[in-house]
């Protein structure tokens, strides 16, 4: 008897059974083993941070570890390296994810750490887990629809695993394939995935994200116009920071297409900038800048700085992604906006953070209850009116080019076009 004659039988409510127990099973299964290989990536990035900040000569590597990633991608035969648009793609059929990208997104990270190049974390999870969860799709033969379901629940887990925030982590990898629609037929397995895979790798020592910004102001009109402010500028730069990766990318290849040589040079770069600057503020994810940031101390200018290492590691060849960046550059912008607009620094950091990550990625929901989950309830007037703010600023520019638009963020239009 195939399936299709098992489910006839059973009709209907047995189907949903069915469904329920494979996705309480795979998700579960999906949730322990990422959540282990979360908190591994975490402790490799700690790790070699840790190295790079106790022996500030590995920032010599900068030049020559882009280039040795650059060729552990033709090793591996694969140079043409998507990221997490790969993901994305996969997600709406178009490309397939290759296993081998597990294993090159971990090393090649923690490489980039290692060398000091401005780059995050999660974003690398993202392509990890997704990379996963689309060969366990593959190996168990689900059929695309399921397969697609697969990949998001594998993004969700490592991305909650790593960062420490499960149920922003679990909405996430439904809400960015597509702004305007939610993927929700994934809630159940991401949901499940998500929590298993951050309790796991809390116990095995990876601690949840969380900040610690003292007393959160009331919500009033008064404040809500000043945070209307902090929503606007975060969603302007948002876009500034979109722009300036897919620019500086499009730059990189027509003046240096030789990917070594670019590798090379751009490494210099970000060396020589390194070296200017008496500390290592803007090399790595910079997780120290935004508890400084939070604690009301900012530099001036300091996410404009930021933007420009990003960039340049990232069209470097550097791996990690840019999620943590645009969480430094938010902490950066609010922190600085706080103290002109007369608004407690801290908590227009905190502000920040969410708002210019909506801004980049095109997630409001997430956004929202990621901010909920590191700074607290209290403060949920304040997030989602910057975090709205920002949606709309930040136009329809997006860190990843395979995310759809599929309806206007103006107008109840369906307009399916990608983000630039």
């Amino acid at each position: 008897m195939d399936r299709d004659q098992i489910r006839q039988k059973l009709g209907h409510n047995g189907t949903r059974l069915l469904s329920v127990i494979k996705w309480t099973v795979f998700s579960h299964l999906l949730g322990l083993f990422l959540g282990v290989m979360g908190a591994g990536f975490y402790h490799g990035i700690a790790f070699v941070t840790n190295l790079r900040l106790a022996h500030p000569r590995f920032l010599l590597l900068l030049p020559a570890g882009a280039v040795l990633i650059r060729f552990l991608y033709r090793l591996l035969h694969y140079e043409e390296d998507g990221g997490t648009n790969l993901v994305l793609s996969a997600i709406h059929a178009k490309d397939d994810i290759p296993l081998r990208m597990a294993p090159l997104i971990f090393i090649s990270t923690i490489l980039s750490h290692l060398a000091g190049a401005s780059v995050g974390r999660e974003g690398a999870a993202l392509q990890f887990g997704g990379s996963i969860g689309n060969f366990v799709g593959k190996l168990f033969h689900f059929n695309e629809t399921d397969k697609k379901t697969m990949i998001m629940v594998g993004m969700s887990a490592v991305f909650s695993a790593l960062f420490g925030t499960p149920i922003g982590a679990a909405v996430f990898s439904m809400e960015v394939v597509s702004v305007g629609i939610m993927h929700y037929a994934a809630l159940m397995p991401c949901a499940i995935a998500s929590l298993v895979a951050r309790q796991v790798a809390a116990k095995l020592g990876a601690p949840n994200a969380a900040f610690s910004i003292g007393t959160i102001p009331e919500f009033t009109a008064d404040g809500a116009w000043r945070i209307v402010i902090v929503g606007i500028c975060c969603g302007l730069v948002a876009a500034l920071f979109c722009l300036s990766l897919h620019k500086g990318g499009e730059l990189a290849e027509r003046f240096l297409p030789n990917r070594y040589i670019r590798a090379l040079v751009l490494g210099l770069i970000v060396l020589g900038l390194s070296l200017l600057i008496p500390d290592q503020t803007y090399n790595g994810a910079g997780v120290d800048y935004i508890n400084a940031c939070i604690a009301g101390n900012d530099r001036p200018l300091g996410f404009l700085v930021k933007i420009l290492f990003t960039v340049l590691s990232i069209t470097a060849g550097y791996k990690g992604g840019e999620i943590v960046p645009s969480f430094f550059i938010g902490a950066s912008l609010g922190c600085t906006l706080g103290g002109l607009i007369g608004f407690s620094p801290s908590f227009c950091a905190a502000v920040g953070m969410g708002a210019l990550f909506c801004g980049v990625t095109n997630c409001p929901v997430t956004s929202v209850l990621i901010c909920c989950e590191l700074f607290g309830f209290a403060g949920a007037p304040y997030y989602m009116l910057a975090i709205a703010f920002s949606y709309l600023l930040s136009g329809y520019y997006g860190l990843y080019t395979s995310q759809t638009i599929v309806y206007s963020k103006y107008r109840s239009n369906y307009i399916n076009k990608e983000t630039h």
